[in-house]
């Protein structure tokens, strides 16, 4: 046996109990002891069945991220989950917690399952760029059919135990003690003569096989639209395909073949990276050093399509909101924006109306500033313009409790000259949201020069309580994400000005696995607002920095994007998809001319490398001035912000694969172009001087 397996006889079955905390993951030991019990169990003849049981609070939840990267050493997981099938005895695998992966993996050897109430199972490794290599694939389309196997292996998501049972997966759930309840299961195995059923011999899933069919063809046509570009999720459905046909033996190594086709693709490290970099975004200083303050109740300053959004989050988390607006007929307006939103949830069947009454009993409309004296935090999400939000918080001075955090959502604005409007900077931070709120995953906690540890540490807080990815952004123009999304823009539009049509820039870009190119962004955003954050920042723009007319001219010809129907597409009739605007093309033409550029010929493959080398140099620039802590930091700010590919781990990782040595090759030669904009960062020189790359910085930090 193992340290992380215990062996103990209750009556006549073996009790295999796995104590790897703090997750019970399929370490080493963990797969030793597993089969060295099962072997110890077979040998006395005393015993009559197995079953095996997590300490703690979970049943394996997956594979040990410690063994990650590193040569796998024997047993393998594939090995233990056979030989727990192969088990002349009967197997039980009690369930609670979460059974994922490898850990669902092993439950499926057994050859009966029962569950807690509130246990969840599931094959996510489709979220690490693999699949399930243990059998996962196999045995529960044998079990449950296609459906059911790429429903869970695609998606990537857990199910519960209720819905586990109706497919099949779990055979019994119990709502008292597990372990008691699972021993009086084998017992009544063994009184009733049961013996050893292995998954893997099951027909259930497979009687079906128009529906079967169906569900392949099905799958493939979603994953074309909502995987596109990845490797893994297709590999998943060639390996349910080859359950329907082939003995399991068989479909077994078929599925381990394509497991390791799926190891050696740059996919797995681009989405392992991106699993553990959400992991350590927050891990920042403040909150190492400082408890968040209470967190019962906060207001929302304004109504709007952010403020509503912010609203609706905070709801959805059961925290009680106070949102206050100017007047009666503002605050008319924020409050059906929230109920617009749980309309449409309604609508599409994702929310019933005794959830939405709940929801908005918590929400409290207001028009006086005093309504949220009461308030541990108040955000104001008012218009973006500094005098705007100054004249907010010197309000919020004079009426929020000691000790509340005041937070603004901005974008792009100075939170300290925010801050020292009040004569309590250090209960300021920035939460810069990303639209729609509610939906939006990545929320920028915005450091500006001297808030409290505990304000910095009540933002991650509240981050982690609206289930939002909260990365740490120290006070500069743009923070990060918009920083880097204001220079990779400008590369695009430079590239669209010298002659690269800004469909052709966008096709390279959605071709390169974003959801949707740049300039289709520019539209769904509305052009009017980086257009007043040009005319913001016009007194302060280098003299030596290039600018581009393109978009001034078609804002001043009122062309926003989708919400007047024109931009750089044109939107027939509120279509959301847009169509290539003839005049757009028109007015580069003109600019061309009026600036003496002769247009040239632009590849997909020159139009990635400069989008890419200007998107990773501003990131290196974000690094060197501290406005990240770290380079994974970047990272999770493109992928949950801006729909950067996961699968290609984000920009800073994507340039340690790309290798950053020859990224420095290209940016040298776009710098004979334009010796301002493309500049590189000093770190990125000096890395490529010492032959390290971001992933070292990220180790170090």
């Amino acid at each position: 046996m193992s340290n992380a397996v215990s062996y103990e006889i209750n009556g006549a079955v073996a009790v295999l109990t796995i104590d790897n905390p703090p997750v019970n993951a399929l370490g080493l030991d963990v797969r030793q002891g597993l089969v060295a019990g099962i072997e110890q169990a077979e040998a006395n003849a005393d015993v009559q069945a197995v079953l095996i049981i997590g300490a703690g609070r979970t049943f394996p939840a997956g594979a040990d991220i410690r063994e990650f990267g590193k040569p796998p050493m024997d047993p393998y997981l594939p090995e233990v989950v056979s030989r727990i099938e192969a088990c002349t005895k009967p197997v039980i695998a009690a369930l609670h917690g979460t059974a994922l992966g490898g850990g669902l993996e092993v439950a499926l050897g057994a050859h009966y399952r029962i569950a807690a109430p509130s246990a969840r199972i599931g094959l996510p490794e489709v979220n690490l760029g693999i699949l399930p290599g243990a059998g996962g694939t196999q045995r529960t389309t044998r079990i449950a059919g296609a459906k059911a196997a790429l429903d869970m292996a695609t998606g990537g998501k857990p199910i519960g135990a209720d819905k586990a049972q109706k497919l099949g997966i779990i055979d019994k759930i119990d709502d008292g003690d597990l372990k008691q309840a699972a021993l009086a299961y084998a017992g009544e195995l063994i009184s009733s003569g049961a013996g050893p059923r292995p998954s893997g011999a099951r027909t259930e899933g497979l009687s079906d096989e128009s529906t079967n069919r169906a569900a392949i063809e099905d799958t493939k046509a979603i994953l074309a639209k909502r995987a596109r570009g990845q490797f893994a999720p297709f590999r998943i459905v060639e390996c349910v395909e080859a359950a329907l046909t082939l003995p399991i033996d068989e479909g077994l190594a078929f599925e381990r073949a394509k497991f390791l086709e799926c190891m050696e693709t740059p996919q797995r490290l681009g989405m392992i990276h991106a699993f553990f970099a959400e992991r350590t975004c927050t891990k920042v200083p403040e909150a190492s050093r400082a408890a968040p303050r209470a967190l019962n109740q906060i207001a929302v300053i304004g109504g709007g399509t952010m403020g509503a959004g912010i609203t609706v989050a905070a709801l959805d988390a059961g925290l009680p909101v106070v949102m206050v607006e100017r007047d009666a007929e503002s605050i008319a307006r924020g409050q059906a924006n929230v109920e617009k939103v749980y309309d449409g949830l309604i609508k599409r069947g994702r929310l019933d109306a005794a959830s939405k009454d709940k929801r908005m009993a918590l929400y409290t409309p207001a028009t006086d500033y005093s309504a949220m004296a009461d308030a541990d935090l108040i955000i104001e999400a008012v218009f973006e313009n500094l005098e705007v939000k100054q004249d907010v918080f010197k309000q919020l001075d004079k009426i929020a409790k000691p000790g509340a955090v005041l937070a603004t959502n901005t974008s792009y604005l100075d939170v300290d000259a925010i801050a020292n409007v009040t004569s309590r900077p250090q209960d300021v931070i920035g939460l810069h949201f990303f639209s729609p709120a509610n939906i939006m995953k990545l929320l920028e906690i915005v450091v500006p020069e001297s808030p409290a540890d505990n304000a910095v540490s009540t933002g991650f807080a509240l981050a982690k309580r609206l289930k939002k990815t909260a990365v740490r952004a120290a006070n500069r123009d743009g923070f990060i994400g918009n920083r880097i999304y204001k220079a990779y823009g400008l590369c695009a539009t430079y590239m669209m000005e010298d002659g690269a049509s800004p469909y052709d820039i966008d096709k390279a870009i959605y071709d390169f696995g974003y959801p949707i190119g740049i300039f289709q962004v520019h539209d769904l955003a509305g052009m009017d607002i980086s257009w007043a954050n040009r005319k913001r920042l016009a007194a302060t723009r280098a003299p030596q920095e290039r600018y581009s007319a393109v978009q001034d001219k078609l804002c001043e010809a009122g062309w926003f994007g989708q919400k007047t129907g024109r931009g750089m597409y044109v939107y027939p009739e509120g279509a959301r998809k847009g169509e290539p605007n003839p005049d757009v093309l028109e007015v580069i033409s003109e600019e061309q001319t009026r600036l003496g550029i002769t247009p040239r010929k632009f590849t997909s493959d020159e139009i990635m490398r400069r989008y890419m080398a200007a998107m990773v140099n501003e990131g290196a620039k974000v690094l060197q001035e501290g406005v990240a802590l770290r380079p994974s930091d970047i990272d999770v700010v493109a992928l949950y912000g801006y729909g950067f590919p996961r699968y290609r781990g984000g920009p800073m990782k994507y340039a340690d694969m790309y290798g950053l040595d020859k990224l420095l090759a290209d940016l040298r030669e776009f710098e004979l172009e334009d010796a301002h904009f493309w500049k590189p960062a000093d770190l990125l020189v000096d890395l490529v001087a010492k032959g390290r790359t971001f992933e070292d910085q990220n180790k170090e930090s």
